[in-house]
Parts: C-alpha cells; structure tokens; sequence
C-alpha cells in the first residue's frame, strides 16, 4: 500500500478504534471510579493503543529486555525517553499495567482525549504548581494501591531525538514512596510521527526495559543523584537501540 493512501486508511482506522473502544471505556471508568489505581480503565486503554498500532501496516513495533519478576505485584516508577505521539502506542506492548501521566492539552480533542480520560491518565498542567501538586498526589495513591506510573522524564517530545535534561518530579516520587524506578528506552518511533508532524511515517520501532535502579534507603535530597543514574543508564542504552531502529 503506497504510503499516503496508508497514512490515510491509519487515520480512518485510529478513529474507528477509538470509537468502538469509547462505550466499553465508559463502562469499566464508570464501575472502578473509586479506584486509585485505575487498573482495569488503563488496561483497556492499552488494550486500544495495541489495537490500534496493530491494525496499521505503518507501524511494527518489538518489546526487548527482562520485566522485573515482581512487577505485577509491585509498584514502580517507569520512565521513558519521549520521541514522537506513536510512543504511548509503543508503550501499550509492556506486558504491565500502568497509570499514565500527560499534559492536560492531550486531554482536550475528542476521541482521543476523551479516550484518555475514560482510561484514568493523570493530567498535568506544565508550570503550574497546584497541577503538579495534584499530579504526585494522584501518583502516590496509585502507587500505594500496587500499580506502577508511567511518566516521561523529559516533559516533552524531543525535536531531534537527542535525550533533554530530566525533570525532577519522577525521582523525587520514587524516592517518596520507595519504589523502584524502571527505565525504558524507545527508538524508532520519531519516523513513525515525528514532532509538529501532520502524516505517519512507516517504520519499526522497539522500547527496551532496562535494570531497575532501587531507591531504598535514599532520602529526600537524593533525586537528582537518582535521576542522573537513571539518564545515565538510559543515554548509555540508547545508541545500539537507534543503530538497529532507525539512526537519527
């Protein structure tokens, strides 16, 4: 299939998944709203995001590296490098469950806006300090109701591909709850939506799940140490992922 007619049957396609994914989504938000986890909501979300990636001939996406054993019954904090709008697509394959956080504007267009409410994301207003409040908040009763969060540490998609420095509040979460942070790289999906891009692009693309790095015993003033480890680990992953899934 030539690549426009493709870009065009994947817009059609995404908006027919969402549409029959939204009813079921109100439902399962409807019976679980009390849940701080929102485990059940998430799931068909991902299950959405997984749908919805493997109906199109654009995108194949492969999932590399080791969970840890106990993520099904611990929580953690899952971090990510952010490349392109096809990474929460990319990211539906970890064979996890997770609550999301993601700025409040993704909230806003219809379909799939509404289809990150119905899935219980967690919404986070840039710059503002009561958003972010509430933000960790929502994370830390996830966290202690047994789910793990997923957050992108960079706080925006990267224009270029290079890693950005890491925001702090991830880390300093972890450190709070004493959880493990798990970081993940992803490669590959900047051709497959690149940044400010209106069109899809046809590509591979595969996130890789790194070692834990553990956060007990670490105090409060402590996250930045943490943080450099964990983009450390992450910037040092990178380069052998991009060279098999598209070099920038």
């Amino acid at each position: 299939m030539p690549h426009a007619a493709a870009g065009i049957y994947t817009y059609a396609e995404f908006g027919l998944t969402v549409l029959g994914f939204l009813p079921i989504m109100a439902v399962s938000r409807y019976r679980h709203r009390a849940d701080p986890t929102q485990r059940l909501p998430g799931r068909w979300m991902r299950r959405l995001g997984r749908t919805a990636g493997r109906l199109t001939p654009l995108w194949h996406f492969d999932i590399e590296g080791e969970a840890p054993a106990d993520i099904l019954q611990k929580p953690y904090v899952v971090i990510a490098n952010h490349e392109s709008q096809a990474d929460p697509f990319l990211l539906s394959w970890l064979p996890w469950d997770m609550r999301w956080v993601a700025k409040e504007e993704l909230f806003k267009p219809p379909l799939t806006g509404w289809a990150m409410e119905l899935g219980g994301d967690i919404k986070l207003r840039r710059g503002h300090g009561e958003s972010v409040r509430s933000m960790m908040r929502e994370c830390e009763m996830a966290l202690a109701g047994g789910i793990p969060v997923m957050l992108f540490p960079e706080g925006t998609r990267s224009k270029d591909g290079e890693l950005l420095p890491f925001k702090d509040g991830a880390f300093q979460l972890a450190i709070k709850a004493q959880v493990p942070v798990l970081p993940v790289v992803i490669a590959g999906t900047r051709q497959m939506r690149p940044k400010h891009s209106k069109w899809f692009g046809k590509a591979r693309a595969c996130a890789k799940i790194l070692p834990p790095v553990p956060t007990a015993g670490l105090a409060d003033g402590d996250f930045a140490v943490l943080r450099e480890q964990c983009r450390d680990a992450m910037a040092a992953a990178l380069p052998d992922l991009r060279s098999r899934y598209g070099n920038i």
